[in-house]
């Protein structure tokens, strides 16, 4: 019926059913194509691969947030955390026409798969990696060892890794306190904190909004294909409050 609808050869179209998994099977390849195509974001050109894993190289639900990141980026020194295949930072490092982008980025991810993604990403878009540099290194290792600051940071955690190359088990839930509080130590003042996650009961910790000026911004984080899933992300923009 689909390719029907959409006058497409029934092989070009795919399926992708996440199913509720564990172990090393959440993590696992689908297939081995290495058939990787260009899409366009905004400014943005960014690589994406259809057929060989669960995700695709680009959460569709973050649209929004990426394009907020990018207008808000201008002159901005950019951290991204968790940074997957690093599209926010391509959006950030890009910006808005008007106003340009981040003046520099850093971007962690444990995962050498996904931080070469991001260096295509950043090729793709010819960004210099002298300005843009990506890390790996476990991120709560590397928040609490770092002295740099940044002007705007995008923390967004998976729900749970038990990877075997972290020290522990990571539940945003549990950690989200722990992961705030070191991000908001390497934030300069005036600078904003976006923090997102994917847990679909998620409360923030009240210490954290005691501490710091939080404002939920989830509900205008949603395109019109997610507003039928108010839970699917959550998005707070976090401020010292002496910046206010």
């Amino acid at each position: 019926m689909i390719p029907e609808v959409l006058d497409i050869d029934p092989a070009q179209l795919v399926v992708k059913r996440r199913e509720r998994q564990g172990g090393k099977a959440q993590y696992g390849k689908q297939a081995s194509t290495g058939e990787r195509f260009q899409v366009q974001e905004g400014r943005a050109r960014l690589w994406v691969n259809l057929r060989d894993y669960l995700d695709t190289g680009l959460f569709l639900d973050h649209r929004p947030v990426r394009r907020m990141l990018g207008e808000m980026a201008a002159g901005k020194r950019f951290l991204n955390l968790f940074c997957y295949t690093a599209t926010a930072t391509v959006q950030a490092a890009l910006g808005t026409e008007q106003a340009g982008g981040a003046t520099e980025s850093v971007s962690v991810d444990l995962s050498n798969t996904y931080l070469e993604w991001a260096r295509d990403n950043f090729a793709l878009n010819r960004l210099d990696p002298a300005r843009h540099r990506v890390v790996r290194d476990d991120c709560l290792r590397w928040l609490q060892t770092a002295k740099a600051e940044f002007d705007l940071i995008f923390l967004d955690p998976p729900t749970f890794s038990n990877s075997k190359k972290m020290e522990a088990t990571l539940d945003v839930q549990r950690d989200h306190g722990q992961l705030v509080s070191l991000a908001m130590a390497r934030l300069a003042p005036g600078g904003t904190l976006v923090f997102s996650n994917n847990q679909r009961r998620f409360q923030l910790d009240q210490e954290l909004a005691e501490r710091f000026v939080v404002e939920d911004i989830s509900a205008r984080t949603f395109d019109p294909d997610f507003a039928r899933r108010p839970d699917i992300h959550h998005v707070f923009l976090i401020r010292h409050r002496e910046a206010i």
